[in-house]
């Protein structure tokens, strides 16, 4: 009796060795060949489950999203109900590599971002993520606004903006070796403690 194939288990398949790639090797070494050899499978499989390489790249970016929004679930369910802040901290110790994991996710995506500057299809493809998060945050931070916790001059997107643009910023830092993740958050919460006052211990 033929053994049944699992098909969204293989497509997973396909598309970790793909961000494996692009984590490593960057972009300009994925093709199809390299993602079925990657996988230890063969090209037509790889071929049977996209019908290009485009469709490939674009499933690696739904799935760097799907594993940050995990990465952000476990992180929010281990420290229980989160105030705005708690839930700015989360998202941002998110996005700064912690571990060898999120590393190359960090990479993956940085390879996804630099391509994306000179190829409008893939850029088209990858938008949606930053936009969904900045405005998620805008929304958290609105609405600790309207309750007090922060002063009502602050413009929520831009503030939400900035935070996202240092937690990228401290990314590369992160990559690049110039400080480990504790120190990169420590510069987090010390721009959140000018946004929220200080943090209560």
């Amino acid at each position: 009796m033929p053994r049944q194939v699992d098909h969204e288990a293989r497509r997973r398949e396909l598309t970790a060795a793909l961000l494996r790639i692009a984590g490593t090797r960057g972009l300009r070494a994925v093709s199809m060949r390299e993602i079925a050899a990657e996988a230890g499978v063969s090209l037509r499989v790889v071929q049977y489950y996209f019908a290009g390489k485009q469709a490939l790249l674009e499933s690696g970016l739904t799935e760097l999203g799907a594993r940050m929004d995990r990465r952000v679930r476990r992180r929010t369910a281990a420290a229980g109900e989160l105030t705005a802040r708690g839930v700015l901290e989360a998202v941002l110790a998110t996005i700064v590599p912690c571990d060898e994991e999120s590393r190359l996710d960090s990479m993956a995506w940085t390879a996804y971002y630099t391509a994306a500057l000179t190829d409008p299809a893939l850029a088209a493809a990858g938008l949606t993520l930053p936009d969904a998060l900045e405005n998620f945050l805008t929304t958290r931070l609105t609405d600790a606004q309207r309750a007090g916790e922060i002063a009502a001059d602050r413009d929520p997107r831009t503030e939400i903006a900035a935070l996202l643009a240092l937690a990228n910023g401290l990314t590369s830092s992160v990559l690049s070796g110039q400080r480990d993740h504790r120190a990169a958050m420590y510069i987090v919460g010390y721009q959140l403690d000018r946004l929220f006052g200080p943090a209560t211990p």
